[in-house]
Formats: C-alpha cells, structure tokens, sequence
C-alpha cells in the first residue's frame, strides 16, 4: 500500500498577496543562510530566511505590478525579478542594499517568465518575449546587449511565446532555445542561426509551462488540458512525443524537474502539487494543502541531498515548504 502523502515541513505566510514565483538560493558554504526568494500579485519580492521561517527583506521595484518571476546571478545578492510593470529589474543585494541598479523595458504584455543562461564568468544570455506577439528577444548581460531576435516564419501561426528554456549541451557549445507557444507547439531555435531546428504540437491549447533535462535530451511541457507531455530531442536535433500522461484534472501552471534529474513537480490548477519519478514519469505523490490554483513550483539547490526541498507558492497567498524523497 501507497504511503499518505506528507504534511507540508513549514509554510510562510505574509505575503498578502497570491505567490507566482519562488526561487532557492541555499547552495552557499557555512555559514551562509539558506534563502527562498517569492515573487507576489502585489509587486513584492520577499527574501525568505530558510533558518527562522521570516521574511528578512521585502522588495519594491515592479510599481505593485505581480512580480512572475525571480531569479539570482551569480550568489544571493545579484537578483533579476520581472514583472507586469513590463520591466526586468536587476537588484543588488550585498551589504543590506534593496536597490534596482539596473532594468530592461520588455514591453511584453504576457505572463511569459525569461530564460537566463550563464555563458562565462560573469555573463548571461537571456531570452525573453518581445513587444512584437510572436518574437524572443536574446540580450547578452550585463551589458543589455541585443543578441537577436527569433521570429517565427510568416504564416507559422504560433501565436505568442508563454515559455522558454535557454540551455547549451556543454559549456562553449552554441546556445539552444525551447519555446512552448499559443498554439500548443514546442519549438527548439538555434539562436546563433536565428533559425528553427524542429517544431513539435504537443497539446491542443497554450504551452504554459516546460522544462527539459539535456543530459536525456528529453522534456516536458504542460497545458491547460489534462495532459502532460512528453517529448525527446533525437541526434538530428528533432523533437518527437516520447509519450503523454493524463491527468485527472485540467490545468498546469508550472512544472519543474528537480537538479537531481530524479523525480518532477508539477503546479495544478485543481490545488494541488503531484510528484513523479522522471525516468519513467512514474506518479509519486499527490500533495494537497492548498485552497486555490497552485502557480509555482521549485525544489532548492541545496548542495546536501538529505536538505533538499520543494517550495510551492498559490493564489491562496501561502507557501509551502516540503521535504520529499529527498533522500533519492
């Protein structure tokens, strides 16, 4: 017989606002503290202190427009947030400063969070929608260099892009990106050529959320449907259905899989957080302490399996912390 699912290990309230974004900073050397950084509906980001529980700093820089996504460079103290105010902020965090040092005006009107990829010490690219509805932005940082633009062909039809996934095979290979679009399609661009390497329709309706593992060459993607998705990249650089797996209720915000390449969480709309075991998409666990739609979900980055969390964040304001197969 199935073991009950846990409780949560601890749950953060105080965000007065529903939670779209959380990101882990917990990888740093004794005695570093272990952070979780939330992005709310309200324009905040909380810096989350893992030891007591409490927000130790909250941060305004998205003119209480939701912030939909959080990401660190680099450390703790570096940190970009986007948000509806259609601008990507860059924070510097060391020494107790809460400032903006720097942003981007994305003049992106979607819910579409950006993509970073470190290419060498101390630079990133990054993809991001652009103000045209069908086109990815590339910028190199810091220096907000425009890399170049991928547009569809004329007549393809995606519709907007809802997600991205900027990745390399190595380090110094060419720079690949996976988009999940409108029309339900995954298309894997090679952005030096600004051209499609393989298009792929994996659902019915929007791709909303994706993620991919390059040393399996194989990914995931969710939808508003009851479905998820699973699909490979083969040596022609062809994405192909792997298989599906049906859900027993519609709606995925957001699907993660762990560092680990060992299992997978998914964000439903019915409330509730499922766990699967990656190779075979295997279902684990179904964790249900929310009361509304779950929109994100992260595991940390701790350098200790036996650490090892999940956070997830709801438009019910609350977010829960679990510890979950983390011995695995």
């Amino acid at each position: 017989m199935a073991l009950p699912p846990p409780d949560p290990q601890f749950v953060l309230r105080g965000t007065s606002a529903a939670v779209h974004t959380l990101h882990f900073s917990c990888g740093g050397p004794e005695p570093d503290i272990p952070l979780l950084f939330s992005g709310s509906e309200n324009g905040f980001i909380h810096v989350w202190n893992l030891k007591t529980h409490r927000v130790d700093t909250a941060l305004d820089g998205h003119g209480r427009k939701s912030v939909y996504c959080v990401k660190t460079m680099d450390g703790k103290d570096r940190l970009l947030s986007q948000g509806h105010d259609q601008r990507i902020c860059f924070w510097d965090l060391a020494e107790g400063r809460t400032s903006v040092t720097d942003s981007v005006f994305t003049e992106h009107v979607g819910f579409c969070r950006c993509s970073l990829l470190k290419v060498a010490q101390g630079r990133w690219l990054m993809a991001m929608a652009a103000r045209s509805l069908e086109e990815v932005q590339i910028l190199e940082l810091p220096s907000k260099t425009s890399v170049c633009t991928l547009k569809p062909e004329v007549g393809a039809k995606l519709g907007m892009p809802m997600c991205l996934k900027l990745w390399q095979l190595s380090c110094g290979s060419q720079p690949v990106l996976l988009a999940g679009y409108e029309d339900g399609s995954v298309v894997l661009w090679n952005v030096s050529m600004r051209e499609v390497l393989s298009q792929l329709i994996c659902h019915q309706e929007p791709v909303m959320s994706l993620d991919f593992d390059s040393e399996k060459a194989k990914g995931i993607s969710g939808s508003s449907e009851k479905v998820l998705s699973i699909w490979s990249l083969n040596e022609q650089q062809n994405l192909q259905v792997y298989k599906t797996h049906e859900l027993v209720n519609a709606g995925i915000s957001d699907i993660t899989i762990r560092p680990d390449k060992k299992i997978l969480a998914t964000a439903g709309w019915d409330h509730r957080i499922r766990i699967f075991g990656w190779k075979k998409l295997k279902p684990l666990a179904v964790l249900d302490y929310h009361t509304a739609t779950v929109h994100c979900v992260s595991f940390s980055d701790h350098s200790n399996p036996r650490e090892r969390l999940l956070a997830t964040g709801s438009k019910d304001q609350r977010i829960s912390v679990w510890s979950i197969y983390a011995q695995t």
